[in-house]
This record gives C-alpha cells, structure tokens and sequence, in this order.
C-alpha cells in the first residue's frame, strides 16, 4: 500500500487554485504550505512526481489544464535544473490548449549558507511557498505572508555536523 509504479506521480492534494509540482522534501514544505493557502481560500493541487526519469507527464498537464497555474519547487538551483524543465515541457505541450501562468522556486545562485538566518532566505519553505503561490493566484500582491514560524522539527534540528 505504500509502493506506486516507477515513473507514476502521485497527486498528494486535490485543488482547482494552483498546481505546485513539488520535488523531494519539497513536497513536505508544499503541503504545510497548502494550509496557509487554505486559511486565504487557494486550494493547491499538490503533486509529488517522485521520479524526474520517466516523468509522469499525463499527471502533470492533467492538473495545470484544470487549474491554469504551475508552481514547482525544487531543492535545487534553479538554472539548468529539474523545475526549469518541467516549466518548459509543460509550456510546450500544452501551449495552444490553455494559457497558463507558471512559476518555480529553488536555490539562488550561490553557494549553501551555512546559518540559520542566511538558510531561511536561501531554502524554500512552507511560508515563502505559500506566498509564492498566493501571487500565482491572486496576482502581484507582494506583501502577502503567512503568519508562523519554523516547524518544530526545523527549530530542533542541529544538522549532521
């Protein structure tokens, strides 16, 4: 019960709002991140390709023609990455089919921060995805933020070091 076919996605949330393809842990920050939407009325379609090759592709687009939105988060750096391509192919493929609005959030270009404060600015999270989505949706209103902090499990951790 806990195995799906190699190369199938699996949708982790049902939502009409905004579809957020979320890679690796990403997927755990686009679920907290969903409540925060939820509190402003966005209902996010989450989805969890698990694998990057093969892709399930039949999911993906499925989601962004019913929602018309795309945000992929990955933990990784943005440029020549995993959201770049899955932002593109979905343009491709369904360009002509419905006009969509995508966006992606990954690492900026620089090197892994190594304090606490510099990581919340670096790493995505459950709040600055929830924004990030928010705008996606909404449209342009940069000052939207969810209310919280860190989850317990981020407060506690002192990393492998």
């Amino acid at each position: 019960s806990y195995e799906i076919p190699f190369g199938q996605a699996r949708r982790l949330t049902e939502g009409g709002d905004i579809t957020i393809v979320a890679i690796s842990h990403m997927a755990v920050e686009a679920l907290r991140a969903r409540h925060h939407l939820q509190s402003v009325g966005i209902s996010a379609e989450i989805i969890d390709p698990v694998s990057l090759s093969p892709i399930d592709w039949d999911t993906i687009l499925t989601s962004v023609e019913k929602t018309g939105r795309l945000l992929v988060v990955d933990n990784g750096w943005l440029s020549c990455g995993a959201s770049a391509e899955i932002v593109a192919e979905t343009v491709e493929r369904l360009q002509g089919r419905r006009g969509i609005t995508v966006g992606r959030m990954g690492f900026s270009p620089s090197p892994c921060p190594t304090t606490r404060p510099l990581e919340r600015l670096f790493y995505p999270n459950d709040r600055t995805i929830a924004a990030r989505a928010h705008r996606l949706v909404k449209g342009g209103d940069e000052s939207w933020m969810p209310a919280g902090g860190d989850s317990a499990e981020i407060t506690e951790f002192r990393g492998p070091f």
